[in-house]
């Protein structure tokens, strides 16, 4: 047999069509990425880049004009990890944001669950309700709940004083710490629960319903069914929610700043996100203020770590 033959056979064929394809350049993910990377660089490694140097400097407001900054080193650390009003600031913005994250996981959950248990026309007005309250702007949110707890004609006071008999008008909810974040503790969670509620509700609905209903058949209770069935298939999915909401409500500036414009004391409800404007634009000592928020970054990183890590010990496997 001639080795034209050989060639032509449909061995051969077979093994020329097995071949394994070509590796793809190490190059080609880095240039899909490099545009995104390009924007990330430009919008947010520029700024903290800048950031990191101001944290190093005495910036004031005469470095505005133009004059130059003067090279301090740790000091504007050491001055603020010294401070006792930044830890002051640092334990109530962290006592806050548990309990905003407890809340905001609780009653999301539970709203997730008995959106599962409604009927569709039910579910779909409890949808837009929450999606009037998520699409609200934070200003605007706040203002409007500023307008219901007002110390004059609020309807909070107004109501009070119907049910109670006692005259509730005049009463200010902002100048007591406590009632203040009360208040705000009511916006935040109100505006974070839906998005809590929409992840949490598809995430429970791609649960088996058989295995639900086995479950269900074997004598197991609501609850039972929620901690030993639901919860191991959205674990990743809780984790995830509540690193998220901790960072923003760590972060929250926005609500708490517009609260104390009208009618809360500063020195006694500042948050760290507030607490760090109000060292930079309002005293004017940027670089303290650069420091301020450089700890803060690494806070956030520190908290982020375990889903990271958790994140990459998936991809692994």
């Amino acid at each position: 047999m001639s080795s034209s033959t050989l060639e032509s056979s449909p061995a051969v064929e077979l093994k020329d069509t097995l071949k394994p394809p070509k590796k793809p350049s190490a190059k080609m993910p880095w240039l899909l990425l490099a545009p995104s990377l390009l924007v990330l660089a430009i919008m947010v490694g520029y700024p903290l880049v800048n950031l990191f140097i101001m944290s190093f400097q005495k910036y004031e407001r005469a470095q505005l004009m133009g004059v130059p900054a003067e090279w301090v080193g740790f000091q504007n650390y050491t001055d603020t990890l010294t401070d006792p009003t930044f830890w002051t600031v640092l334990a109530r913005s962290f006592a806050f944001m548990v309990v905003c994250v407890f809340l905001t996981m609780a009653i999301g959950i539970l709203l997730a669950l008995l959106m599962m248990r409604l009927n569709k026309f039910f579910r779909l007005l409890t949808s837009i309700g929450l999606l009037l309250a998520w699409a609200m702007p934070a200003l605007a949110a706040v203002i409007v709940w500023g307008w219901i707890f007002d110390t004059q004609y609020g309807i909070v006071n107004n109501v009070l004083t119907t049910i109670t008999g006692d005259n509730w008008m005049g009463h200010s909810w902002l100048i007591n710490p406590l009632m203040f974040f009360l208040v705000a503790l009511v916006i935040i969670v109100w505006q974070s629960v839906p998005f809590v509620a929409f992840t949490m509700y598809a995430g429970l609905t791609q649960v088996p319903g058989e295995v639900l209903e086995a479950a269900s058949l074997d004598g197991a209770s609501p609850a039972q069914r929620f901690r030993l069935i639901m919860v191991p298939y959205v674990r990743s999915i809780i984790v995830v929610l509540i690193i998220l909401s901790i960072i923003w409500d760590l972060r929250v500036f926005t609500q708490i700043f517009v609260l104390q414009g009208i009618g809360g004391i500063a020195e006694k409800t500042n948050t760290i996100g507030v607490y760090i404007y109000q060292m930079g634009m309002a005293q004017g000592h940027y670089g303290a203020a650069s420091a301020i928020a450089v700890i803060l970054v690494f806070i956030m990183m520190g908290i982020s770590y375990y889903y990271v890590r958790q994140t990459v010990k998936e991809e692994e496997l």
